[in-house]
């Protein structure tokens, strides 16, 4: 049976392959000299997304921590992203994974979390990622020496992924940065970095994101004003609070692949939309956002707009 030792020296090998992600110039969809707009691609990590950071931080602490012990599986709710991640890493580490997950979740992540070999419970699709998270919350009330529950919209490693990792890698990387645009789904993104952002000794704007109606198709995004708003969130972090439009995100996916040649998943686009709006009313600056993937996992999607 593997042991403690066994994960933790396996831990080592899978962080070489979590975060360092390329930060990139928005040249074409976007020429100004006095405002840049650069962006972080996250899906150049393990799993394909920027939810690598965080479920690696999980599982590093749960170990470190003895909370997740051997033979004991990892447990939580996902709408996709984060799930691919814990059972990318899970399998890595001998790990295993059980999610709950939306039945109406896309064909795409079910193939991937099905070949990850993470188990599955499907909840209902009318309840969203609210649901899956009720029934992950039960699961872990009736069997606590099975799981250890990752809980994901609590979990404060999900945001100190960012705060000690991808902020340091933009401040690095783009010191001149005046301001930082994101959307919000469990919000670990958006809180983590503003927390760095907000300890600079030069003020950067941090101008959150959000869907601008409740049925919205931004794949992990959450409308705060009809969700179960996650316990990680600050609304009070934001300098600035924008929405976004869906379908402009769409469109947008189509424009970055013709300009930048991009293959942007919803998510990277409305990132892309909010960074373009708020680069449009700026007489100078640095914009940063953060593309989380790209258009892999978005096959119905991908052949609505026919972008490419």
């Amino acid at each position: 049976m593997i042991q403690v030792q066994d994960h933790i020296e396996l831990l080592q090998i899978v962080k070489k392959q979590i975060g360092h992600t390329p930060l990139m110039p928005i040249r074409n969809l976007w020429k100004n000299e006095r405002v840049k707009i650069y962006a972080k691609l996250e899906w150049k990590q393990l799993s394909g997304s920027v939810k690598a950071r965080a479920a690696f931080r999980i599982f590093e602490k749960a170990i470190l921590n003895g909370h997740l012990k051997p033979g004991m599986a990892l447990l939580d709710a996902s709408s996709g992203n984060t799930g691919i991640a814990y059972a990318a890493i899970g399998k890595k580490l001998g790990i295993e994974v059980v999610l709950c997950i939306p039945e109406n979740a896309s064909k795409e992540r079910k193939e991937i979390l099905t070949a990850s070999g993470a188990t599955i419970i499907y909840t209902s699709k009318y309840e969203g990622t609210d649901g899956a998270q009720l029934k992950a919350k039960d699961l872990y009330a009736q069997y606590p020496d099975r799981y250890f529950y990752a809980d994901q919209y609590s979990n404060k490693n999900n945001y100190l992924a960012h705060y000690y990792g991808t902020s340091l890698e933009i401040l690095n990387e783009v010191p001149g940065i005046t301001h930082f645009i994101a959307g919000v789904g469990t919000s670990g993104t958006f809180i983590g970095n503003s927390l760095r952002f907000l300890d600079q000794p030069v003020f950067i704007e941090r101008i959150a994101l959000h869907p601008n109606n409740p049925l919205h198709g931004l794949e992990g995004w959450k409308h705060l004003e009809t969700a179960i708003v996650p316990p990680i969130y600050r609304a009070d972090l934001a300098t600035e609070h924008r929405s976004v439009d869906t379908e402009k995100s769409y469109a947008l996916i189509r424009e970055a692949y013709r300009t930048e040649r991009l293959q942007l998943s919803p998510s990277s686009a409305a990132n892309l939309a909010g960074a373009l709006e708020l680069a449009t009313s700026l007489k100078e600056g640095v914009v940063v956002t953060v593309f989380p993937d790209n258009a892999d996992k978005y096959s119905e999607v991908i052949q609505k707009i026919k972008p490419w």
